[in-house]
């Protein structure tokens, strides 16, 4: 038997990725016994975040800008294709990577329903003046390789190099998840789609 309020915070707590019954009720406990002004901080920070960050009108990557600090100061010759934003910080843990992002929203999944409309393809599309390579960051899944190739057939006839990162990243993985060598080593092995 627990209060009303406790179970609904833990319900909440459960919402969120890869958080079970034990943890969301670690959670909740842990935020009941927090100071009023810890819990209003926590609070204002939520709200704050849900306020200000939205995704940069270029990329697709999270940002508290319209445009990103760095679609504004990237090398513009270079695009690196991923599939969620998440996806950038591994990446930017490198610190060689010095090109541009686009972040796609997903991956081509018809079994879900979800297409090439449902993906910011046409949004990739209209940033390639000037773009010399495009790598292909997306997972070394299903839904990733079958994105990978179709973007390839779609950008090569355009005369942009296409590159997709070597499989040092495991079939199956998600790349948020790769350490720093195993991303680099795929990174800098990318091959020509």
């Amino acid at each position: 038997m627990q209060p009303e309020a406790l179970s609904k915070l833990i319900a909440a707590f459960r919402k969120l990725p890869a958080v079970g019954l034990k943890t969301a009720t670690r959670y909740a406990f842990h935020l009941i016994d927090m100071s009023d002004e810890d819990v209003r901080d926590f609070v204002d920070a939520i709200e704050e975040a849900k306020e200000t960050i939205r995704f940069c009108s270029l990329c697709g990557n999270y940002t508290d800008k319209e445009v990103c600090e760095h679609c504004q100061t990237a090398d513009k010759t270079v695009i690196c294709v991923v599939e969620e934003p998440r996806d950038i910080g591994a990446f930017e843990k490198l610190g060689t990577y010095n090109g541009l992002y686009h972040v796609l929203h997903g991956a081509l999944d018809f079994q879900k329903g979800i297409g090439t409309e449902q993906i910011r393809i046409k949004e990739l599309l209209q940033r390639l003046d000037g773009v010399k390579e495009v790598i292909i960051a997306t997972n070394p899944d299903v839904s990733g390789e079958m994105t990978a190739t179709y973007l390839s057939q779609l950008l090569k006839p355009l005369g942009i190099k296409v590159t997709r990162l070597a499989h040092g990243i495991p079939m199956g993985s998600e790349i948020e998840y790769a350490d720093e060598m195993t991303l680099s080593r795929a990174l800098s092995d990318r091959k020509e789609m």
